[in-house]
């Protein structure tokens, strides 16, 4: 179910219907964009003209964050589960492996990447891989990168890349790939990796994992979450004096 927060559009689907939905893509080879939204993306799209295309333009917008889900139960949107994008990443490979599609990484660094392939391929001993590409090419390699992805004929894609970069490349390129699954991962293969450390279920059910994350990077993090955080906040406060003006102040019908 698709429904509109704050002028964004969100689906409201389970993790195992986002999966279905992925694997029916993937079988009839019809392309599906999947976006993870959460409240720093929400924040960055009103002042980002090409992430806010790339959100609008995306067949799937997931419900990522926990803020996300706070404010939809707050303005009583019917919101069973989160769908983090790291876990509907292991949850597309295990379908992956069994299925035997072929999964294409694009992103992180090439020590990262290579570190998060060996895991995967530990857990997955059956997966095939259609190919692997650190994100961290020049410019005027991307044609070229962008025909190796389209060569492998892989079934589904994994952007590692940061925003606006990961954006621009997909407006450019995703009616042109060939994939027919296509979603963003962030900074998925750093914590697959072992770089980076996930934060504790405790922390992720309580709304917390932002600041765990900061406490992890507080000089580069800090600022960051403060600023989308505080504008998150102010959007939320917005709309509930918008939504109590109208209905102390109906229109006239």
């Amino acid at each position: 179910m698709r429904t509109s927060f704050l002028d964004t559009p969100i689906d409201v689907l389970t993790l195992v219907e986002t999966v279905d939905l992925a694997k029916l893509a993937m079988k009839k080879r019809l392309r599906l964009q999947h976006v993870a939204m959460n409240v720093a993306k929400l924040v960055n799209m009103r002042t980002d003209a090409t992430l806010s295309e790339d959100v609008r333009g995306s067949d799937i917008v997931g419900i990522d964050g926990m803020g996300i889900l706070f404010a939809l139960k707050l303005f009583g949107v019917d919101v069973k589960e989160r769908v983090a994008g790291i876990d509907l990443f292991e949850n597309l490979l295990a379908v992956c492996e069994q299925e035997g599609f072929r999964p294409y990484f694009l992103g992180a660094t090439q020590q990262v990447l290579d570190g998060a392939v060996r895991v995967i391929k530990e857990k997955h001993p059956r997966l095939q891989l259609a190919g692997c590409q650190h994100g961290h090419f020049p410019a005027e390699q991307e044609a070229s990168v962008i025909e190796e992805i389209r060569r492998a004929g892989a079934d589904c894609l994994f952007i590692g890349m940061p925003t606006p970069r990961k954006e621009r490349l997909l407006a450019r390129y995703r009616d042109t790939l060939g994939v027919p699954f296509i979603m963003g991962v962030g900074g998925t293969f750093d914590v697959i990796s072992g770089l980076v450390a996930r934060a504790p279920m405790m922390w992720q059910s309580s709304g917390l994992e932002w600041l765990y994350r900061v406490l992890q990077e507080p000089r580069r993090l800090w600022w960051r979450y403060f600023r989308t955080n505080s504008i998150f906040v102010y959007l939320l406060a917005s709309e509930v004096v918008k939504r109590n003006t109208l209905i102390s102040h109906p229109k006239p019908s």
